[in-house]
């Protein structure tokens, strides 16, 4: 095999390897889910005031997120709020457990 076919055999390869990443990557997607992380365990955002990843002084605080898995948000098991309201996660920011 001459030099310049080894060199195209290792091209092709490589950039299949690369093609089969990025579609790894996107097949494993993450989005923010509010409402679901502990205190300080926050991705980012967790309200007005605060910085960024840690910042959440609540569990479960309704304007925080985590990244999860893509479509998982909504299943992940969380305990009833004290007065045995089921507490879920969400794609969007929630008003429930916020600081006082």
């Amino acid at each position: 095999m001459s030099n310049t076919a080894k060199t195209l055999a290792i091209a092709s390869a490589v950039a299949t390897a690369v093609a089969g990443l990025a579609t790894t990557a996107h097949a494993q997607a993450n989005e923010k889910c509010f409402g679901i992380s502990l205190a300080g365990e926050n991705d980012c955002a967790a309200g007005p005031g605060t910085t960024c990843a840690g910042t959440s002084t609540v569990d479960y605080q309704g304007n925080a997120w985590t990244l999860v898995p893509a479509g998982t948000c909504s299943e992940i098991e969380l305990p009833a709020m004290a007065d045995g309201t089921p507490r879920e996660g969400s794609l969007e920011e929630l008003d429930r457990d916020l600081p006082a």
